[in-house]
């Protein structure tokens, strides 16, 4: 009789007929070997590979194609800057009482009618106690040619007694508020977020290793034992995986030998939204307040942030004397990974060293990278094959190859950093 696989009352199911292989339970528990797998994998030398070790512990999506396309949305802008002065003075008369001006801003398209902006560096109602307050005003309509209609909410009182607002200088911020209805709106201007399509490169990563004692793993992967040289090909496996992730050149070429597709995968560093340039002979406690800021504003992302190093500025921030920031005195290991804590008012910064920064070139730089907004797409999940050689006449020995097709990216660009340190020395 052949295996049949049914379901349980109300959740799993159960094998009749047959005994539990690796086929079916790849049939009746998809994943389910390949979580144990992983679950094995990220206890090898974690450390090593930060950004392989997250993904893995975050759980990974499955990718039905080589090429991965994914979205992503970052939030709507919060501010633009005003385009052209504007004068002094109570506006144009719309009716009794109310007066209207007009706003060019560098973006009128971000600013709808029935919003509410600020004008932070416009001040009204000062007095000689008091600096007053930034000027708020409330938008009526929008035009292509004269920009933003507003009416000035809390303008101050010319002699006149009508409502007059100071003059408006090219450059200042304004600053998206909250929308303001009527009693009787049912209606407010549309709002609709499209997220962009990005898409990635799975790459193939193989490693083959050949060892008698591998052929335990096609009948019981989840119990697979690692000896020194299957650990050593795993480590170097993941290490190169690692470098692809993070300074990867997304591509597709062909191979002149085998004449096939060559799928290569783009790494992180790039994909990152945003960047910070500091001083590296002149980097001090505020220069990582100036980071922390950097990271954490701006983006909706977490408040707890993975703060990637390369030993050069790793070294630096070790060195610094802390005052207006807070080093947990104790190390925190999550992911499996152990890290140094940095608590800053903006949110918490976990501090890691990785050393492929310093073998590619980075070790003067750093990556914030929000963890929450980290993805790995697998194609082909990391699995094992056992080629009989000694059957083929190759060798006279067995041999596993070890396969993962997979990529890393980056959902909401602008919550992960890249920091480039400098170096005015050099």
């Amino acid at each position: 009789m052949s295996t049949q696989i049914l379901n349980g009352e109300n959740s799993g199911r159960h094998i009749v007929d047959g005994p539990l292989t690796v086929a079916v339970s790849n049939e009746a528990a998809p994943g389910l070997i390949r979580n144990a797998i992983d679950q094995r994998i990220v206890k090898v030398r974690p450390m090593s590979t930060p950004i392989d070790q997250l993904s893995r512990c975050a759980g990974a999506r499955p990718a039905r194609s080589m090429t991965v396309e994914y979205y992503s949305v970052d939030p709507k802008k919060t501010q633009s800057k005003v385009e052209a002065d504007v004068a002094a003075g109570i506006g144009k008369r719309r009716s009794d009482g109310i007066y209207t001006h007009n706003i060019m801003t560098e973006d009128d398209n971000l600013f709808e009618p029935s919003e509410t902006l600020m004008l932070p560096t416009v001040m009204v109602h000062k007095t000689a106690r008091s600096a007053g307050e930034p000027l708020v005003v409330y938008v009526t309509a929008r035009n292509a040619d004269t920009g933003l209609e507003v009416i000035a909410v809390n303008a101050d009182i010319a002699e006149t007694g009508k409502p007059a607002i100071p003059a408006i200088a090219k450059g200042s911020p304004v600053v998206r508020m909250g929308r303001a209805a009527s009693e009787l709106d049912v209606q407010t201007p549309q709002f609709q977020a499209l997220p962009t399509k990005t898409d990635n490169n799975c790459q193939i990563f193989k490693m083959q290793v050949e060892e008698s004692t591998f052929h335990k793993i096609a009948n019981k992967e989840v119990g697979w034992t690692f000896s020194d040289q299957e650990e050593a090909a795993i480590i170097d496996m993941r290490l190169g995986m690692e470098k692809n992730f993070l300074f990867g050149a997304k591509s597709k070429i062909i191979d002149p030998n085998k004449h096939e597709e060559i799928y290569l995968t783009g790494g992180i560093w790039q994909q990152a939204g945003r960047e910070i340039d500091v001083t590296l002979d002149d980097f001090t406690e505020k220069t990582l307040i100036d980071i922390a800021q950097a990271a954490f504003t701006g983006n909706c992302g977490s408040k707890r942030k993975i703060l990637l190093c390369g030993s050069e500025l790793m070294s630096i921030i070790s060195k610094i004397d802390c005052q207006r920031i807070r080093r947990a005195s104790d190390s925190t290991v999550i992911w499996g990974l152990e890290f140094s804590q940095i608590v800053t008012n903006f949110g918490n910064i976990f501090v890691v060293h990785s050393e492929i920064f310093d073998q590619c070139g980075h070790a003067c730089d750093a990556m914030v990278i929000d963890p929450d907004y980290l993805t790995k797409y697998v194609h082909i999940p990391f699995h094992t094959e056992k080629l009989d050689l000694r059957r083929s006449g190759t060798r006279n020995t067995s041999a596993v190859v070890i396969t993962e097709a997979s990529c890393v990216v980056l959902r909401y660009p602008d919550a992960h950093l890249r920091v480039n340190g400098v170096k005015v020395a050099d």
